[in-house]
Order: structure tokens, then sequence, then C-alpha cells
């Protein structure tokens, strides 16, 4: 008698997040939310996020055009939501979890130039809304929580909003979808705009009846409705919306304006969301209640801190905070962890400059100011000279008033740049990037690194770094492993030619790669903390598991760096 077949692992489902009225709703924190509730609810979950522009990837995009590019495990550079949605849900995921119209034209063209298509006409529909099918259902079934079974639910966001020319495949392919898999396998949520016109004062639907009006046209019906608003809705706007867009009053939810974003999930399951989401796919045996204590307490806890500590941030694109989003989470999770709020002061690091001083004599009066009134200074990522004489200026404050001081990526060659300059006397010291031409160009262009295409050329994503002192600060702080593994994104690194100058000048170089000839960690001896780290910290820190290095910095601003510098429970670097 034959074996019986090993049972299927069960259809993973799915939670379709839209759009409607305007751009910038919150899609994407509604989606993660949508995936914290049910995670906590006992499903596994992973999520997509859709962009339809006709890039490949976020890498190539300045971050005024769409905010911080965010890269991952596997070294994808992708769009600042799927940050977002590890952080919330505590997944990883990889480049394919952000599908793009590039990505899926590229995959298309390939496809004909093989032949793949037997001589057909290639065109919209079926070839490129069975590519985007295709490669959500493929993508959904790999595991991204460490299992080895499929998630139980893939939440996707569609990027853009409803009636975008650009999302038409897109919106073409997931209503093919839904059909095909069937009312018990996808649920529809629009993300719409309740606004509050001030002369009249009333909340107001047309807006929402329009949008789902014109989802509906397009093959989609919502099945739930999350509306966002200024104040909480009143009962006769949620009625009014249920007749006019044909979804049940108890569908209807109100995401309105919250202290944090860490209530939003709290929103979702007080208004039963899970509930509706899971008797629409289907899932009741599988789910239980929403254990969401740790959650409540978390979003309560930050509330109620009183008192805050003062950040230097001093960057290239202060003007869109977006640009640093990642960063800023990783504040907010030291400070949380610090029982303090953060304040974040914004500088424009070409303000600080000698320059600015007389062409604008307040803004670089003012740029001063707030950063000698600052606790600590960080120095995030970034590309290009523009504000690197203000970045350089704002290191050697730190440095020479022993405030503490962190460098992330270019932070870190600021330091050494700054270091090389006024302490070794190399006044011309620069960086290839700013200066190719420099004599002493201690930060140098990486050798295996394109100097021709600029997509995907860097060293991405996640890298080993060996400590090379193991009682250095840094090592105390991820508690004293022999390496970590963090996520990089850079095409310049110290020139290793000028490490023993540098080393005898204080500025200790106290982690490296396998080579042992890529620095990737330095700190300043006699400096109660001034560190630089060549990778990007920010992209692993969790709410409940904050960087080590942001950790730190926060500790050493309250002076209080002793503290946990020995003890690594709860830190986010990998050190395993």
């Amino acid at each position: 008698m034959a074996e019986a077949a090993e049972e299927a692992p069960p259809a993973t489902k799915y939670v379709l997040i839209t759009g409607g009225v305007v751009s910038g709703l919150g899609k994407g924190v509604t989606a993660s939310s949508v995936g914290v509730v049910l995670k906590a609810c006992g499903l596994r979950v992973t999520c997509i996020k859709i962009d339809p522009y006709l890039n490949t990837d976020a890498g190539t995009m300045s971050p005024f055009e769409h905010g911080e590019v965010f890269v991952l495990d596997d070294g994808g550079e992708v769009d600042l939501d799927l940050g977002n949605y590890e952080r919330f849900i505590d997944v990883t995921l990889t480049r394919d979890n952000n599908i793009t119209t590039g990505k899926i034209y590229q995959s298309v063209i390939e496809k004909e130039r093989r032949g793949d298509y037997l001589g057909k006409t290639v065109q919209v529909v079926p070839h490129v809304t069975d590519e985007i099918k295709q490669w959500i259902q493929s993508v959904s079934s790999v595991p991204v929580d460490g299992q080895t079974r499929p998630a139980d639910v893939c939440v996707i966001e569609l990027g853009g909003t409803v009636g975008d020319i650009e999302s038409m495949p897109f919106i073409e392919a997931l209503r093919q979808l839904s059909f095909s898999l069937g009312k018990e396998n996808f649920c529809l949520i629009h993300v719409s705009l309740v606004p509050v016109l001030g002369v009249v004062g009333e909340q107001k639907t047309k807006p929402t009846q329009h949008s789902v009006r014109e989802l509906r046209a397009l093959g989609l019906t919502p099945d739930l409705l999350a509306c966002r608003s200024a104040q909480p809705l009143i009962g006769s706007v949620k009625e009014k919306l249920s007749q006019f867009c044909h979804v049940p009053v108890e569908n209807i939810l109100n995401i309105h304006d919250v202290p944090n974003i860490w209530h939003v999930p709290l929103i979702l399951r007080n208004q039963k969301a899970h509930e509706a989401i899971i008797k629409q796919l289907n899932l009741t045996r599988s789910a239980g209640p929403p254990e969401l204590r740790d959650w409540t307490d978390m979003a309560e806890s930050y509330d109620n801190l009183k008192n805050s500590v003062k950040i230097a941030l001093v960057g290239k694109y202060t003007n869109l905070t977006d640009s640093y989003l990642s960063v800023v989470k990783a504040l907010l999770h030291a400070c949380v962890a610090c029982s303090l709020k953060p304040s974040i002061e914004w500088i424009a690091a070409s303000d600080l400059e000698d320059a600015t001083a007389t062409t604008a004599p307040d803004a670089h009066a003012k740029a001063w100011e707030t950063l000698k009134g600052s606790s600590c200074v960080l120095i995030p990522g970034g590309f290009g000279d523009r504000g690197i004489s203000g970045m350089i200026l704002a290191a050697k404050y730190a440095r020479e008033n022993k405030v503490p001081y962190l460098g992330i990526c270019l932070g870190m060659q600021i330091s050494v740049i700054e270091m090389s300059r006024h302490v070794l006397g190399l006044l011309n010291a620069d960086s290839e990037e700013f200066n190719k031409d420099a004599p002493d160009r201690v930060v140098m262009y990486m050798p295996e690194v394109s100097k021709t295409h600029m997509g995907n050329t860097m060293r991405l994503g996640c890298r080993r770094t060996f400590f090379r002192k193991p009682d250095c600060i840094t090592s105390k702080l991820y508690g004293s492993p022999s390496h970590v593994d963090e996520r990089h994104r850079h095409r310049y690194e110290v020139n290793p030619a000028f490490v023993p100058m540098l080393e005898n000048a204080g500025l200790q170089f106290v982690g490296c790669d396998e080579s042992g000839k890529r620095m990737e960690i330095v700190e300043l001896q006699d400096h109660p903390f001034y560190i630089g780290v060549q990778f990007h910290p920010e992209f692993k820190s969790r709410p409940r598991r904050p960087s080590p290095p942001f950790t730190g910095l926060i500790l050493a601003a309250i002076k209080q760096l002793g503290t946990l510098s020995h003890n690594s429970n709860g830190f986010a670097g990998d050190s395993e």
C-alpha cells in the first residue's frame, strides 16, 4: 500500500491595501498595523510592497523624491515602507518583497528575448499581468520569519492612489488574482480620507465615495474601509459611508490621529478589524484573540514619558525628515529603552559652514546655537559634497568638546577626514568622492565597485564585522561578541594606508571585515563616546531591540553609559 502523501501546506491568503483620494495617507503604517494585529492573533504574516514607478528599485532615487532607501539583508535597496514592515512585524524581507514596474517589465522583456512566449504578441494583458500574479504568489510563499512553511497571510500594499495611470496593470492583475483565488482567500482594505472643511465643520464622505466608485469600476470591491481623519468618525458618517460604498458598518474602520503610530494596531484591534479580516479569509480555526499586552505597554509608556534628550542630527536632507526615517526610528527605540523621549534638532549641515555666516548669518547663528545646545551629535549617511564642510565642523566640535558623537557611514568617513586635517595636519585630506585629485585621500573608492553604473553597484546588504579590540565600547554595547552582522550601503571606504597614522593619533579602528583591511568601526581614545560605523545599524533596530550604537549614544548623552554597556539583552545587532 502506497505511503500517504505529505499534507500539503495551507495556501497563503491575501490582504490587499489600496489608497484613495490623496497620497500620503499612511497606507504603509496601516499595512504594518494589520500585520501586527494578525500576528498577535497567532497567524504568520509576510508583506509585499508594490511601487508602480519604472525604476528597478529605489537605489538610484534622491531621498527628496521618495524618502530614504531602506536596505535589506540580501542587499535589496527598497521602499521605506518595507522598513515599517520589518520594524512592526519583526520579519526579515528580501528584495523580491518590493515589486516595481521596472522589475516586472524587465522580467517580461527578458522572457520575450529568450523566446519564452513562443512568438506571441507580448501585451500588458495577459503577459504583464500574469508576471505580476506569478511574482506575488511566488514571493508570498517564501517564509520571512525563520520558519519553513509559507505564511498564513500576505499583506500587499499597492503604492500610489487608485486611478493613477501607472498602477493600472497592477490593479488588473490584482483583480484577476482576487477572482481566481475566491473571496475566502482575498480581503481588500481601502484606505481613504474623510476631511473636515474649515467653513462647514463637518466630516465629508464624498471623496471616499468617489474613490470607492473608481475602485469598483476597475473590478475591485473593498471588504473594509480604513478612513483617515483628524478626529474619530461620528456614527452617522459611518452609516453614510456604508450605504454609498456597500461596506458593512462594522467593517468601516476609523484610523484617526494618535499621539504615536504604535497606537494604530491598538485602534484596529479595538474596532475588531482582525475579526472582520479573519472572518473574510475563513481563518477562525487558526486564529485566536490578539495578544497585544506588550505592544499596549510600549505605546502607552511612550505617551507617559516626561524627560527628553536633545539630539543634533546634522545632515544633507533635513528638509524631508523621511530621508532619515530609519535613523529617527532607531533613535526613538533607543530613547524609549532609556525612558526618554527623543528631541531631534534638525541641522542642515551647510548652515554650519563659514560661507553661510556671510550669505545667511541668521541661519548660521541658529545652527551653531542648536548644535551647542544639544546633548549629542549624530551624522547619518549621504552622498555628494554638499554640506560636507559643515559636517566636518560638527565632528570637530564634538571631538574637541567631548560631546557624544555617532557617525554612520558617511558620518564615520567625516570623522576620519576631520582627524586627518586637524590632528594629523593633513590640511588637504579628503574623500575621493569629493575630490578625486586630493593629495591625501584618506577615504577612497572601493576597488571592486563599478565607476560607470550607479544602480545596485555599492557594497550592499548584511556583512560581518569582526572586533579587533574586544574591550572597545562598541563591542561591550553588543554584548562582547567576536563579530556582528549589520547592513551596509556604501561605495567608499577608509584608505588603509592612513590607518596606522590615525591610530597613533588616537582614532582606533576597532572593527574590520574578514580581510582585516576594510575598516568598519572607529572609536576615539580619551573621549566619553566618539564612534563611527561604516554600516547602517538603524536598519536592524526594533522597538523592543534597539540598535546598540544608538543606545550607546543616548546613554552617553545622559552620562549613564556604564549602566548597560556590558549587557546586550534587548539589543538588535546579530552576533551569533
